[in-house]
């Protein structure tokens, strides 16, 4: 008898796709002279008003522009556009900052003929500066939306800060024999190290799901994807994913009782993994890509928290860049996780190399570890033998770049 498909075998990537590949969105950007040359704002637009649920940074100091989302998304559980600046995270401004935050709702409402309560606002950049507004108003004002792959990498380019390259995704399936199609883009390079979000996310979708249920998804992919990366061990203020679902899939509604939900989550999280993994390798100086497996443990829970826990080691950040195959650095940081670990049964590989089991160090080639670090992309994997919890993180290298690049990151 043929075995039925697994939900991520259903899924498949559409490898050209991003946040227009989805029906009926629309996005742009353009230079508003917010930063010397490059674009600097940005919107999407959805035909109608969309579901949206978001999740955002637990820092205390959250900036102006959450607060607007916020208080938009909180009307009607609907959002129809995005509004986005680079260069000035209004953040730490004061009610000047919050008043500016929703003048930028308010400009964007007039520019598309969009209701204020169904527009998102977000802003990325340096700390404690407010917004040109002047230069504000013109951009949006300019925009002009459209459907077309370049239209969607203008808004790709607009929202990057030290990031260099823009990120994207797209991943579809068929729920109730209509093609369901979920598109994403992301910057995020430094300050990655997230608790409820990690950067700013924007992800598309024509599925048809109520905003409860698509809030319900977004918690529950955002803590084995985005909540699983870390670059730095900082958590940003402005931090912020953003999902939109306007169901011009014409899909019936979605809820956790649909028979065909677990592939619209498994869609979802497709989409936010590869985005994560896109920051990750993307992380400011970042040479390689640090993917960390944890298997064997108490719970889930306490996998990933393992596995977070090395991929944010500097100590073993800094030893891969330096090609250094020193497992006690890996070892050191499973030591400290939030996690109940057997000191006598721990088992780690580097890629398909034994380096330690049951805790008892083995032999292997320096040579062969030294050529495997020298890849872009490193795997570690630790099994704990005392549960059968597993869990992923994934990081990047320490290199000398990341000091220059902070230390002079405002000029």
């Amino acid at each position: 008898m043929k075995q039925a498909l697994t939900e991520k075998e259903i899924v498949r990537k559409i490898d050209s796709g991003g946040i227009l590949t989805p029906k009926g969105f629309k996005a742009g950007g353009i230079h508003a002279g917010l930063r010397y040359s490059k674009l600097d704002i940005g919107v999407i637009l959805s035909d109608s008003p969309a579901s949206c649920a978001a999740v955002y940074t637990t820092s205390h100091f959250q900036a102006a522009p959450i607060k607007v989302t916020k208080d938009s998304i909180t009307k009607e559980g609907k959002i129809q556009a995005v509004i986005v600046n680079s260069a000035c995270a209004n953040a730490c401004t004061g009610q000047r900052g919050l008043d500016d935050a929703y003048k930028m709702r308010s400009l964007t409402s007039q520019a598309f003929n969009v209701a204020e309560h169904y527009i998102a606002v977000a802003s990325t950049g340096v700390i404690g500066e407010f917004l040109p507004m002047d230069k504000i108003e013109t951009g949006i004002q300019s925009l002009v939306p459209g459907k077309m792959k370049g239209n969607a990498e203008d808004f790709q380019t607009a929202i990057l800060t030290t990031d260099t390259v823009m990120k994207s995704s797209c991943f579809a399936a068929e729920i109730n024999g209509k093609t369901v199609r979920v598109g994403g883009t992301a910057k995020g390079s430094g300050m990655i190290h997230p608790n409820m979000a990690t950067m700013l996310g924007f992800i598309t979708t024509d599925a048809n799901v109520p905003p409860q249920h698509l809030n319900t998804a977004l918690k529950e992919v955002t803590d084995i994807t985005f909540n699983q990366i870390t670059v730095d061990g900082d958590t940003s203020t402005n931090d912020m994913v953003l999902v939109l679902a306007n169901g011009e899939a014409g899909n019936e509604p979605l809820s956790p009782e649909h028979p065909e939900w677990s592939v619209f989550v498994q869609l979802l999280k497709e989409s936010c993994e590869s985005l994560a993994k896109q920051i990750a390798k993307d992380g400011e100086g970042a040479t390689k890509l640090v993917e960390v497996s944890v298997i064997g443990a108490a719970s889930n829970e306490e996998a990933r928290a393992v596995a977070k826990q090395i991929v944010g080691s500097n100590l073993v950040k800094t030893a891969i860049y330096g090609a250094d195959a020193n497992w006690g650095r890996i070892i050191g940081a499973v030591g400290q996780a939030n996690a109940y670990v057997n000191p006598d049964l721990v088992d780690v590989k580097l890629g398909s190399i034994e380096m330690l089991k049951a805790s008892n160090p083995l032999i292997y080639s320096e040579e062969e570890a030294k050529a495997y670090l020298e890849r872009d992309k490193i795997e570690i994997s630790v099994n704990l033998n005392v549960g059968s919890g597993s869990g992923m993180a994934w990081g990047c290298d320490l290199s000398y770049d990341y000091v220059k690049i902070n230390a002079s990151y405002r000029t």
